[in-house]
């Protein structure tokens, strides 16, 4: 993913997830809330002549030696006109260390993913499939990255209803 539309995506999660609780079964701007499925939250972005479909989730647990942190999510996101599927990806809530890669850890399979400013990705198409198959599958996912001050962290997420929300996005987006 580029960094630019990487970024567009973060703004749009964080702001989906500001607003979930309102936004119940509503349309705003262009942006339908399509439910709460375990721990995760659905959406459809609709844009012009483009749609976007994502979930997301917060960490049940963060750990790390930190005095401040923004916002925390991670986010599976559709984008069928660009041939987008399944992309991954992590907001740390901090600056990550330049050149640091972060993990992420579904049970207990690893996977390296590439870090710029406060986002974390898998570094292509094909590791998003095996990083989304293995969340499919599992019940705890772990991020463990470095920020720029040294301080490392850990936040836990429950995949908890991860397959239901992925299915719903997968109706709204056209995707199979």
């Amino acid at each position: 993913m580029i960094p630019g539309r990487m970024i567009a995506a973060v703004a749009l999660v964080a702001l989906a997830w500001a607003q979930a609780p309102a936004m119940a079964a509503k349309k705003t701007s262009g942006q339908v809330f399509l439910g709460q499925f375990g721990d995760w939250y659905a959406y459809q972005l609709n844009e012009k002549s483009a749609r976007t479909c994502y979930i997301v989730s917060k960490p049940l647990r963060s750990r790390g030696k930190y005095k401040k942190r923004g916002d925390v999510v991670v986010f599976v996101t559709h984008r069928p006109k660009d041939g987008e599927r399944d992309v991954v990806n992590f907001q740390a809530g901090y600056t990550y260390k330049p050149g640091a890669k972060a993990t992420a850890r579904v049970d207990k399979k690893a996977f390296s993913l590439t870090t710029e400013r406060d986002a974390a990705w898998s570094p292509n198409a094909a590791a998003d499939k095996v990083l989304v198959g293995a969340m499919v599958k599992g019940s705890r996912l772990e991020l463990t990255g470095q920020a720029r001050s040294g301080v490392t962290t850990t936040d836990t997420y429950s995949l908890k209803g991860f397959t239901r929300a992925r299915k719903r996005i997968n109706r709204a987006c056209g995707v199979k």
